[in-house]
């Protein structure tokens, strides 16, 4: 994002904005969880607002883009920064040339690429995935240890980055001498640097996900999302300050590992390795807890007959969605492989955006089918809230398109990651299909 739009302080404006949009739809999210409040989370919603077709494409892109997707960015973030304390194995370049799939239209991905990285990604997400086939409990204590720990790794960043003697203020306000954009180049600048932003604060709708096993849903859910999302803007905003108070933006721009970098130049090569290695554990806690609620989208297809109907069998022993976890991991091996660190982010935030957008639209849709369901909570601010998040949702598709486009045509980029995107979630419509014709034929 630093090398995107070189300004420290349009930077920190670029993740307020996208933590208050993120805000405003799941506010508007709110509603239709507390009204609706069964395991599923927005599989479910779908039905209710567009039907079955809908539904089955966010159930089927959930599976095959952004849910498996987000797992393995955040676990290839792990594997990133273990290259901070050694050097993972990578093919030449050449080599990872060599063999490439070329898809009409969208461009080339090249497995062999940064092969080092994919494996300890794969490794950490088959792992990860092992503990929660056996228990989900066991799964959820992991998840609280590593959030804990989560948390003392970004107080320590926060506090002490901004508390050292080895940072200046002026950093802050200092932008790239290296950048001047304007007009429409630096409109597309912030749009593809706000992505980034959104995919650090995705996953907010998991919480969903277990919508029908969470104590007093109405109440808890819209809490949930208004004061984990406020928090995390807060956080956001203060680690970026920290890091920009003691690294300038350029040096930011350049840098593989910029918590530990800043750490380093603020408490000497211990506290950058200390700082890696709670990164590595941070992420290793956020990749688990994205395994153990994506895969409950896939299960309850399968239980209404909307997928595979193996993968919504519960496993006899260990009384978890064990088949659900199993392809899921399996699908997630692929993207990994397929893809880079970008592409899937890109990629994913894209197609998670348009369904945001659609659920965020949802909104006005049952007010009018459903007007005398009962809704423990509802969206403030009805209709401008849900309306101003619908708008900026397509200005924000519409732009990164767009950009994604321009970049590949310039030979900036080698893949159009939304429309790759958008090509894996179409290709749920022939499964689509498929089901309804198989669940049609079946006796009653």
């Amino acid at each position: 994002m630093a090398s995107q739009v070189g300004s420290p302080l349009l930077l920190i404006c670029i993740w307020v904005l996208a933590g208050l949009l993120t805000l405003l739809g799941a506010l508007t999210n709110s509603e239709v969880a507390a009204m609706i409040p069964e395991t599923g989370g927005q599989y479910v919603f779908f039905q209710k607002m567009y039907g079955d077709f809908i539904a089955f494409l966010y159930g089927w892109a959930a599976f095959a883009v952004f849910n498996t997707a987000g797992v393995a960015s955040i676990a290839y973030v792990l594997a990133t920064y273990t290259e901070y304390f050694f050097r993972l194995p990578r093919f030449s370049k050449e080599t990872e040339h060599w063999i490439y799939l070329f898809i009409p239209g969208i461009g080339r991905i090249y497995p062999l690429e940064n092969m080092g990285v994919k494996l300890v990604t794969m490794v950490v997400i088959g792992g990860l995935t092992a503990v929660n086939y056996r228990s989900t409990k066991s799964g959820g204590r992991i998840q609280v240890i590593f959030t804990a720990l989560k948390i003392g790794a970004m107080a320590l960043l926060i506090f002490g980055l901004l508390f050292s003697s080895r940072g200046s203020f002026s950093n802050v306000v200092t932008a790239s001498s290296s950048f001047n954009l304007s007009g429409w180049a630096l409109i597309m600048a912030i749009v593809a640097a706000t992505s980034g932003a959104f995919w650090g604060y995705d996953g907010w709708n998991n919480v969903t996900f277990v919508a029908g096993e969470i104590e007093n849903p109405q109440k808890n859910i819209p809490l949930s999302l208004l004061l984990g999302l406020s928090a995390t803007i807060v956080i956001y905003g203060l680690m970026n300050l920290a890091f920009m108070y003691i690294l300038p933006i350029d040096k930011i721009a350049s840098s593989s590992f910029v918590a530990s970098d800043a750490a380093t130049q603020a408490f000497g090569w211990i506290g950058g390795g200390l700082i890696a290695a709670l990164v590595i554990l941070s992420t290793f806690g956020t990749t688990n807890a994205n395994i153990l609620a994506t895969a409950r989208v896939s299960f309850a297809m399968a239980q209404e007959k909307q997928f595979f109907a193996w993968v919504g069998k519960v496993h006899p022993s260990f009384q978890t969605p064990g088949n659900a976890l199993v392809i899921h991991a399996l699908w997630t091996f692929v993207l990994v492989i397929s893809g880079s660190f970008d592409m899937l982010t890109d990629m994913l935030v894209f197609v998670s955006w348009l369904f945001y957008g659609l659920s965020a639209f949802g909104i006005f849709i049952l007010r009018k089918k459903m007007p005398y369901a009962h809704r423990p909570y509802r969206v403030w601010g009805y209709p401008v809230i849900p309306g101003i998040f619908v708008l900026a949702t397509i200005i924000f598709l519409t732009l990164t398109l767009f950009n994604d486009i321009s970049h590949y045509l310039s030979g900036d980029s080698p893949l159009i990651n939304s429309l790759f995107g958008l090509l894996l979630t179409a290709l749920g419509i022939p499964l689509y299909l498929y089901f309804k014709r198989v669940n049609h034929s079946r006796p009653a």
